[in-house]
């Protein structure tokens, strides 16, 4: 097994002068998004004005389960898959950006991946708006070398055009009839004056993109932007939280019904539940939360998989005696978002010893140092080198460092005050002097989280191995480098006990 980035160095793919051979699968023309480029921001003004003029989601998503069910779909949304008490099934998070990153996922993602069952896109499955051209470079062409299905939940992105990409590609639905104009001078008609709505897709790209899979191998049609999968010993369960990261009324009454087994299960949400040291246990319109459903013991989750956010985490929490694992995993392919500004994790009794996270903040910290040094023409003073970032974090937050070479290395002025300017996060205690939302938006400001860059990447993506009696899950690294290609290294791995 090849070295991890908590191994060394080299293992994160800092100092690698051979790129992978991902290049050879991506169109000649590729798209390059920029998260400051207002031609990317606009489109995207969905979720802004959701929060302003109040959040149609819900009566859209309702509409779309409504027109499923009428073409046949299965009332309780669940898919009964033909999988034996022993397999396993992938997860990759927020991939559809259509450039380097994501493509450098698929050559270790097929490789891992060649005898698994079928995968699980969790959140984003196409950027900046989910549009249905989008869906050939970004979906149909990077996965046509997987020979199994791919089922998917949608993340807010995938709602900017109110998901109609989505459901005619996952669930072979035509579009929604238009909604009733709304009284005028309302809330709703004010929304409706800005609001981004999908435009006339191409249906003849979207047939030719259709044949990168169309093998009766790859075929799954879902039963709508929420479903349940029986797969052997476990129920694995995908909600989404659309535009603002909440549950529908209806969504969450099926929630709490299709828990209601002795089956244990894995839920898989566009929102995480926890997330850069916080909790988030998602609101359900109409009462309670996403988080009390997973924590009842009689509806026996075992783990929770989120995307939305660009990195790996993952939280083992402890209820009533039992640990369930709260993951992050949406590095599949879209921007890093940094985790050198998360502080010291303390949550739900999860602490740093506990935790863990790829990229690890010193890399994480290295990368956006170099990122900086360049947009800034400072590259002397802002950036740091792998080593030295991850000495003066694992000084800021009081824990020893990962990789035991660091231990030697200085922490100087320099690195100090780098690590602050790119809001490195510190232990609780040192740091509540500046209150947490005027440190949140520091952090938002000097550490963006978009950027167009080279390797290494630090994307990642999940294999499961599911048994009668546990769920072994890894997640494997992804940094666009030929070595990391060849033999992806395990960055984290968890074996969940199913009883």
């Amino acid at each position: 097994m090849s070295d991890s980035s908590r191994d060394t160095a080299a293992g994160a793919g800092w100092g690698s002068t051979e790129r992978g051979t991902y290049q050879q699968l991506m169109p000649r023309r590729t798209e390059q998004l920029s998260w400051v480029d207002p031609r990317t921001l606009w489109p995207a003004r969905n979720g802004v004005l959701a929060s302003l003029f109040g959040d149609p989601t819900s009566r859209t998503r309702g509409r779309w389960v409504e027109q499923r069910t009428a073409a046949g779909a299965p009332p309780d949304k669940v898919v009964r898959h033909d999988a034996p008490d022993r397999f396993s099934f992938m997860v990759v998070g927020d991939p559809g950006e259509g450039d380097d990153p994501q493509y450098a996922v698929v050559p270790g993602f097929l490789k891992v991946g060649q005898d698994t069952q079928f995968t699980v896109l969790a959140s984003d499955v196409i950027y900046p708006v989910g549009s249905t051209d989008d869906y050939g470079p970004k979906f149909f062409r990077p996965y046509r070398d997987y020979q199994a299905p791919i089922y998917a939940i949608p993340g807010n992105h995938d709602w900017y055009e109110d998901l109609e990409g989505f459901m005619r590609v996952f669930c072979d639905a035509p579009p929604l009839a238009p909604p009733p104009a709304p009284r005028r001078l309302s809330r709703a008609w004010w929304r409706s004056l800005l609001w981004h709505r999908p435009g006339t897709p191409d249906a003849q790209l979207l047939a030719e993109a259709r044949q990168l899979r169309s093998a009766p191998a790859q075929q799954a049609v879902q039963p709508g932007p929420y479903w349940a999968i029986d797969a052997g010993p476990v129920r694995i369960i995908g909600i989404d939280t659309g535009l603002l990261g909440t549950v529908d009324a209806e969504q969450g009454r099926w929630l709490r019904e299709v828990s209601r087994t002795d089956t244990p299960k894995i839920l898989v949400t566009g929102s995480p539940l926890y997330v850069d040291a916080e909790h988030h246990p998602c609101r359900i319109e109409g009462g309670g939360t996403v988080d009390e459903i997973v924590r009842d013991p009689d509806h026996h989750y075992v783990a929770v998989i989120g995307g939305d956010i660009h990195n790996y985490q993952r939280y083992p929490v402890t209820v009533d005696g039992r640990t369930i694992q709260y993951v992050v995993a949406g590095g599949g392919g879209a921007f890093m978002h940094a985790t050198h500004t998360m502080p010291r994790v303390s949550v739900a009794g999860v602490t740093e010893k506990d935790f863990r996270c790829y990229p690890l903040r010193g890399d994480s910290l290295a990368f956006y140092s170099g990122l900086y040094g360049r947009r800034l023409r400072m590259r002397r003073f802002f950036t740091l080198t792998e080593d030295q970032a991850t000495a003066v974090v694992s000084k800021r937050l009081g824990v020893p460092p990962t990789r035991a070479r660091v231990r030697d290395t200085p922490v100087t002025l320099r690195t100090r005050l780098v690590a602050s300017l790119l809001g490195a996060g510190g232990r609780p205690d040192r740091t509540s002097r500046l209150r947490l939302p005027v440190r949140k938006a520091y952090t938002r400001l000097f550490s963006p989280g978009s950027a167009t860059y080279s390797p290494p990447f630090f994307k990642c993506f999940l294999r499961l191995d599911v048994s009668p009696e546990s769920v072994r899950l890894r997640c494997f690294s992804a940094t666009g480098n030929l070595a990391q290609e060849l033999d992806p290294p395990v960055e984290d791995e968890v074996v969940i006990p199913l009883r």
